[in-house]
């Protein structure tokens, strides 16, 4: 699958967050979110494994009840079933992978 970034369109998440939903198939999904300054994606758990890079900006970045600061050029990993959220320091985007992919994403 290929994927022109041109040809996907933003979703509105509400909330100062939007998402695109790249490339994904079999048991991975890649997707980017936008955030507005201030915007948070809450503090949550999923059954997929999920690694994220930080594209732009800067992030306080939740995982299991410990807080840290990432900016640009960062990464993490969250373990399935881990709570773990954001909060965008700046205007800011992320890049998340996900195995399997979110199908609740997709429906």
């Amino acid at each position: 699958m290929i994927v022109e970034n041109e040809s996907v369109r933003k979703e509105d998440l509400g909330e100062g967050l939007e998402r695109k939903i790249l490339a994904h198939g079999g048991r991975m999904m890649m997707v980017k979110v936008y955030f507005q300054k201030g915007a948070r994606g809450a503090v949550h758990s999923h059954p997929h494994e999920q690694v994220s890079y930080i594209t732009k900006g800067s992030f306080e970045v939740e995982i299991d009840g410990e807080k840290q600061i990432l900016k640009t050029g960062d990464s993490f990993y969250v373990a399935p079933a881990i709570p773990h959220g954001v909060l965008a320091l700046e205007e800011s985007t992320i890049l998340d992978i996900f195995t399997p992919q979110r199908e609740d994403f997709l429906e």
